[in-house]
């Protein structure tokens, strides 16, 4: 019955919690309504231009086309200031005028060429800006975790566009469009992009493509997406001198492509997203979102205007462009805008520049406008008094146009004259507006929360953890009142949940889980919280009468109070700090200094109970054997206390030299060690670096089993000690060698490099072998507890116990419980006369547990070393150190303050409890993350995978091991607060 109540409880508690949590995503997680309706050609967009006699050719729909043919190459991470040359700096870094092309092809020819800012929105990951770029739509925050899952993209858009109306797509490079496109394309050569260690293979796999397929005549689209610049910044960064060799690269294949081109064809180089100055991407800075869009053709396509800076244009204004330019269907869901100065007529009919643009402008407001009117319907998100407001802008610059049109035909005049011009002018001021009041409106409604969801969501979760904390206090009691604090919680909260349905039901309001999975929570908590509290008001009225309200009780109550109110009230500090913007920011700064404090506190909470003093030792339950030598061991107990807390803040303040920095801080400058030993180009540098790293690994090994010397564990011949002994060894040594691998330059002989690529593949290989072997063994046989069998001993290693484990008193004797199964598994039965003839002497049982829980943390971390880069060993190496002085910390306090208080061996306080907390998001940011998408570190999912995965699974689950290394360690040795206490007892 007990383990059944315990059971039921932590299951309830986790619904409360998921209750709370999906609430609250509800409200952060920012989703819209996808559209499935479709754009067709057969539509009228614009009868009134066809009634003034611009018709258009029988292959083009809504409008007449301007080219025929379209090359479409993707630089993927094309930053802007890659693109931009600076013919007066002498001294470019690695990544300036690289791309010469792209500089002279604009000067020498305005009318031809033109190089844009091309405008990303975030999140600036490649899934969401394909998706962009092809359908015109806005990305939401949820869509960021499809990244390296990418679905087909169900809304309309170009790529299904180009097919519908009998186009033939030819595609190469990155095989995520295979995946968001499946079997549109005519032809493809699709290569895998995930290994962003991997700089050359999809680049050059295009380029044994393109110059041939350009040359042909068997396509009317054709799409590369190159990955060579993206990964580069990855792997090495802008800076390093492979960047220089990649833009080279796509120079001189833009200057093949443009030289290849007919007068028929369309180029559009761009780049998807920019990155960061360490190479990431997935965030909202400048770097990121600030793309490059290059636009060439063979016929004049621009004006000629003054040099000055490129125009800005929006990722999305892109889809409308090449549809209309194309003779194609604009997608239904496009809100971009279309780039008027790419609709100019032919040079003899200049005159009638302003009615292309507000021809193309028309068709493009006319498409939003009835996007916009079933995306209301079926969405209802967006603010009714802008959408009566849109209405009446577009009614007012759609009147505007027809009478404009009209007028012309009466007139018979084709082209407008000078009266004529000034109202295009300001036609095309006022559709420019609407379309850019539209894409504001849009971006505002999706970019929403709900603060209702998310702050219900928060109480939820914050009455769960109260509940959480409640219980705790009240274990040794739950089981006899679990009737008060679960059935009839759990009864209170379906009936809740239940009514709330029923209600919504008969009032044909739509049932919402969420919502119903609200009230059953909070009916739950309602009754919880009424049942407790008044179980407890009654305890302590009892209590009070009994004690006859002394002054030593109410002392001693509130001394309690306060030994778990100040910590809990340092966490609350931590979850308020949560609500503003400047200490999310600097939230790994913050964590810091709150864990040094609560750490501080409790040793000084010691000095402030006369703790480090020699009173204790007059108190009547030491015996007078220990009066002499106690004063000595308490005072050496006090020194090292205060060097355990000198060791723990010294961890803590070298970790520090290991944080990465936000893109919100501009002054801040990451960690070097961020930087893999490949990104050094110093030889003695990356030589020096390597042996520290190494130095640290086999620092953090050498610890560890000398702690099992320590403590007796390696001492019998188990399957478990002798792996301990020689697989952690092993372990190392293949690390070690991985570290090489990858630390040596690329500019080696192609056989070396063959070599090094099989090496990276098996020795990852071999240790994930060795890791899951000792994962097994541990689970077959987890025992490391050497036996000794002594005869005629007068004494027995432990007295005779005859009781009940389960009071907390009795806890003090589990050791020799676990002794007497020891004994009872070899089938030595002891009785009266045997004890007194016989022991058996047993080295390391007092760590049986502990023990085992190392094997399994060093396994663990072994794993979790190898999937960052090699230079963090330094980082674990502190983690440990930081993690045993807390230890021991905890361990030391409470054998000083044991003999005053009257909590039990193995009571876990709250300090240690939030302290362990702390340091596991401190150590978070330890090893170089941080909760944005451009510091997630993509290279773990291809430790051991350089050629990529079939599935998502297992590289997600990699990256995940790597992002949360430090809150699996510290989870996962959470029992270790327990055994510091029996180990330092």
């Amino acid at each position: 019955m007990p383990r059944l109540v315990t059971v039921l409880s932590l299951c309830w508690t986790c619904l409360l919690f998921y209750a709370g949590l999906g609430l609250f995503l509800s409200g952060f997680l920012l989703v819209r309504v996808e559209l499935r309706n479709r754009s067709w050609c057969r539509e009228t967009a614009i009868p009134a231009a066809r009634e003034a006699g611009f018709g258009q050719d029988l292959n083009s729909c809504w409008m007449s086309r301007r080219f025929s043919r379209a090359v479409v190459l993707v630089i993927d991470a094309l930053r802007f200031d890659f693109a931009k040359y600076n013919p007066e700096n002498s001294n470019p870094k690695p990544y300036e005028n690289k791309l010469e092309v792209i500089y002279h092809t604009v000067l020498n020819k305005p009318q031809h060429a033109r190089l844009f800012q091309f405008r990303a929105d975030p999140p600036t990951t490649t899934m969401q800006r394909i998706k962009g770029m092809t359908t015109g739509t806005l990305p939401t925050f949820i869509d960021v975790g499809s990244n390296f899952a990418s679905s087909a993209i169900q809304e309309d858009n170009l790529i299904q566009q180009f097919v519908q109306n009998e186009k033939k797509v030819v595609f190469m490079g990155d095989d995520t469009w295979e995946g968001l496109f499946p079997n549109k394309f005519f032809k493809s050569f699709p290569f895998p992009s995930f290994n962003v260690k991997d700089l050359h293979t999809v680049d050059d796999g295009i380029l044994q493509h393109i110059y041939t397929t350009v040359a042909g005549n068997e396509w009317d689209v054709l799409i590369a997406h190159f990955l060579g610049v993206d990964h580069c910044g990855h792997r090495y960064g802008p800076h390093h001198l492979a960047m220089a060799e990649k833009l080279n690269q796509m120079n001189k294949m833009l200057r093949s492509v443009i030289g290849q081109l007919q007068n028929d064809t369309l180029l559009v180089v761009l780049g998807d997203h920019g990155m960061t100055n360490t190479g990431d991407h997935g965030g909202d800075s400048e770097g990121e979102v600030n793309a490059a869009l290059f636009i060439y053709s063979t016929l004049p396509l621009f004006e000629i205007k003054p040099a000055e800076d490129p125009d800005v244009v929006s990722q999305i204004d892109l889809v409308p462009t090449l549809a209309l330019l194309l003779g194609v269907p604009i997608p239904y869901s496009n809100i971009g805008m279309v780039m008027v100065d790419m609709f100019i007529s032919e040079p003899k009919l200049d005159d009638n520049q302003y009615l292309e643009q507000a021809k193309a402008l028309h068709i493009n407001a006319i498409q939003v406008n009835r996007f916009l009117e079933s995306y209301s319907y079926a969405a209802n998100d967006l603010p009714a008094t802008k959408l009566k407001y849109l209405k009446e802008l577009f009614s007012t610059a759609k009147a505007e146009y027809n009478d404009l049109i009209t007028n012309m035909q009466i007139s018979g005049k084709i082209v407008p004259d000078q009266d004529f011009h000034t109202r295009f002018q300001k036609l095309l001021i006022m559709q420019q507006h609407y379309l850019r009041e539209i894409k504001e409106i849009c971006r505002e409604s999706w970019a929403r929360f709900n603060p209702a969801h998310m702050l219900c969501g928060i109480l939820l979760l914050a009455a769960t953890c109260i509940h959480c904390f409640l219980v705790s206090e009240t274990a040794a009691t739950f089981e006899s009142l679990y009737k008060q604090l679960l059935l009839y919680p759990v009864i209170w909260g379906l009936t809740a949940g239940l009514t709330v349905y029923i209600w919504m039901l008969t009032s044909d309001i739509m049932v919402e889980p969420l919502i119903i999975c609200f009230w059953v929570a909070t009916g739950s908590h309602v009754s919880f919280h009424w049942n407790f509290w008044r179980s407890k008001l009654n305890n302590d009225h009892i209590a009070n009468k009994l004690s006859q309200s002394s002054n030593a009780g109410i002392q001693q109550k509130w001394k309690n109070w306060f030994k778990f109110l100040v910590p809990l009230g340092i966490l609350l500090l931590r979850c308020l700090a949560m609500f503003s913007n400047s200490f999310v920011v600097t939230e790994g700064q913050v964590v810091s200094f709150l864990l040094k404090s609560i750490v501080t506190f409790t040793i000084l909470n010691l000095k402030w109970n006369g703790k480090f003093t020699r009173s204790y030792l007059n108190a009547p339950f030491v015996p007078e054997m220990q009066k002499s030598s106690g004063s000595i061991s308490h005072k050496r107990e006090s020194f090292y206390l205060i060097g355990l807390l000198m060791a723990f803040l010294l961890c803590v303040l070298i970790s520090s030299n290991f944080y990465n920095c936000r893109e919100e801080l501009a002054d801040c400058e990451p960690s070097s060690f961020l930087k893999p030993l490949s990104r050094l180009n110093n030889s003695q540098q990356r030589n020096f670096h390597y042996i520290l790293s190494v130095s640290s690994l086999a620092a953090l090994v050498y610890l560890i089993r000398k702690w099992f010397l320590h403590y007796g564990n390696l001492n019998s011949s188990h399957l478990v000690v002798f792996y301990v002994r020689l697989g952690f060894p092993f372990i190392v040594f293949f690390l070690c060698c991985y570290w090489a691998v990858n630390a040596a330059p690329e500019e080696t002989s192609v056989k070396l490099q063959e070599l090094t690529k099989k090496i990276a593949v098996v020795v990852p290989g071999i240790i994930f072998v060795l890791v899951m072997t000792g994962f097994l063994i541990v689970l077959w046989n987890p025992i490391t507890v050497f036996v000794k069998d002594s005869k005629q001993s007068d004494e027995t290693l432990a007295p005779p116990y005859k009781g009940s484990p389960e009071l907390e008193d009795d806890s003090l004797y589990v050791v020799p419980l676990i002794y007497r199964k020891m004994q009872q598994s070899m089938n030595i039965h002891f009785n009266d006369n045997q004890m007194k003839t016989r022991t058996v002497a047993a080295y390391g049982l007092g760590t049986v547990y502990s023990a085992a829980l190392l094997i399994v943390l060093a396994l663990l971390t072994l794993l979790l070393i190898m999937l960052h880069n090699e230079r963090m060993s330094l980082a674990f190496l502190l983690l440990f150190l930081e993690g045993f002085s807390f230890l021991e910390i905890h361990g030391t306090a409470r054998n000083l303050s044991l003999q005053s208080d009257n909590a039990g061996y193995f009571s876990v306080p709250w300090y240690a409890v939030t302290a362990w907390a702390f340091s596991a998001t401190q150590f978070f940011y330890a090893t170089g993350h941080q909760p944005t998408f451009p510091a997630i570190q993509w290279n773990a999912a291809f430790v051991g995978f350089i050629e990529g995965h079939s599935t998502n699974i297992l590289p997600a689950l990699l990256v995940g091991l790597n992002t949360f290394a430090s809150h699996i360690l510290f989870a996962g040795s959470w029992i270790s607060l327990v055994a510091a206490l029996a180990i330092c007892s």
